[in-house]
């Protein structure tokens, strides 16, 4: 009786620990993915998408991985050659719901950048969907909507 009390105990400690260390890699990995996003990385940010990524804005229809892949290349030009400057790309009032080896992320986006010499500041609420891909957080899906 008190070996069952232990093993079913021990099996929970596992479970949460593991919940708690998906948790910490997604975050970690969204940072990362933030973080490519500003900077115009699309190696990386197509290196972090799922091969059936699922990409809508509140202005268009839902776009997958090469067309996505299209736009954050020539968003990457403009960032290189100096036409964009990403002043702040900030993640706010992020809420994580993990089922198993899925996750939804909701968060607010705030985000400030200059084109053409044009001050633009925007925020956006989004739902972002995480899968573990052999172990590894890829975004599968995401969808967006402008709050101002």
């Amino acid at each position: 009786m008190i070996f069952c009390l232990v093993w079913i105990l021990g099996c929970q400690t596992t479970t949460e620990s593991d919940t708690k260390h998906k948790k910490e890699t997604l975050i970690k990995q969204i940072e990362t993915f933030n973080n490519a996003f500003k900077e115009g990385n699309t190696e990386l940010l197509a290196s972090m998408i799922t091969d059936n990524y699922v990409h809508t804005n509140g202005n268009s229809k839902a776009i997958h991985k090469e067309n996505w892949i299209n736009y954050l290349s020539k968003r990457q030009k403009e960032i290189e050659s100096g036409e964009l400057t990403v002043r702040n790309y900030e993640m706010k009032d992020t809420e994580i719901q993990l089922y198993q080896e899925t996750a939804i992320v909701t968060s607010k986006i705030i985000v400030s950048t200059v084109k053409s010499d044009r001050l633009h500041e925007n925020e956006f609420r989004v739902t972002n969907i995480w899968v573990l891909e052999n172990g590894i957080w890829k975004r599968a899906g995401f969808h967006d909507g402008k709050i101002k």
